[in-house]
């Protein structure tokens, strides 16, 4: 299957929910071991949360990597000198091989572990990268098992769609349990925080589930049915009415729980 092509600006439409995990995780990272610090972070998307590694840490130089030419084109409004005194850049990079090719403070990845297969064996490749009291810092979300989810999936998997759509959704096996991230982040001797927080979003709008999910989840299902416009849009109304039931709008917007899991790992000095 072709890899997912990304719509920014679908993405972030959701920008302000979407950012909250990224505010929660750069909290709990500890200060960096040298000034100006050498910061990367992996699947940075149309940037607009890498700009906040710069608030954070004004002087660093900051990359931010994607492998999609569309989120990087996005991205490319905020490079430049940051008002204090660092720089922020974009490139592209696959996290599939990517390794730095210099000792990094920080390495943080937002939201994009989850489609990268096999991430957690570049876990010590990454780690390998830091300075020492370097961190690795990442998130990335827990909800396989939702309705959002195990809805696209089964109809996926029925006899309508099977034949066009088989082995082109993620499962829960795309990430780690919290437990299994902390047993080979101690394993690789960091001090390791792994903690998980169920979202609760109010969405507003019509069918804003999968307004939601139009920009993440389901762009592995659009990407394998953009050359038939008809039955996109035919899968995507099945899915739309399964979603409108599991994710029934109150009166004062549609709640939608949303699990993540975080990690933050120091080398050791």
């Amino acid at each position: 299957m072709p890899a997912p092509a990304w719509d920014p600006a679908q993405y972030l439409r959701h920008a302000g929910h979407r950012a909250r995990p990224f505010t929660d995780l750069l909290a709990r990272i500890p200060a960096l071991p040298t000034e100006p610090p050498r910061v990367a972070d992996l699947g940075c998307g149309p940037g607009n949360v890498t700009t906040l590694l710069a608030d954070r840490w004004p002087a660093a130089r900051i990359t931010g990597y994607d492998n999609s030419a569309e989120m990087l084109a996005r991205a490319a409004e905020y490079a430049g000198p940051t008002p204090g005194g660092g720089r922020l850049d974009f490139a592209p990079a696959d996290a599939r091989t990517w390794t730095p090719a210099e000792p990094h403070d920080l390495i943080v990845s937002n939201a994009t572990l989850q489609w990268v297969p096999g991430h957690a064996e570049r876990l010590a490749d990454w780690i390998a990268a830091l300075k020492p009291g370097g961190t690795l810092a990442f998130q990335v979300p827990g909800n396989f098992d939702a309705p959002s989810h195990r809805l696209m999936r089964d109809l996926a998997d029925s006899p309508r769609w099977r034949d066009r759509l088989a082995g082109t959704l993620r499962h829960g096996d795309a990430v780690l349990a919290p437990e299994a991230y902390l047993e080979r982040l101690t394993g690789l001797g960091c001090a390791a925080d792994v903690w998980e927080t169920t979202y609760l979003h109010l969405l507003t709008g019509d069918d804003p589930v999968l307004d939601w999910i139009k920009g993440t989840g389901l762009r592995p299902v659009l990407t394998a049915l953009a050359d038939d416009p008809e039955a996109r849009d035919a899968f995507t109304e099945e899915y739309r009415i399964a979603l409108r039931e599991a994710y029934p709008a109150g009166p004062h917007g549609t709640p939608f729980p949303f699990r993540r899991i975080f990690a933050v790992a120091t080398k050791g000095a």
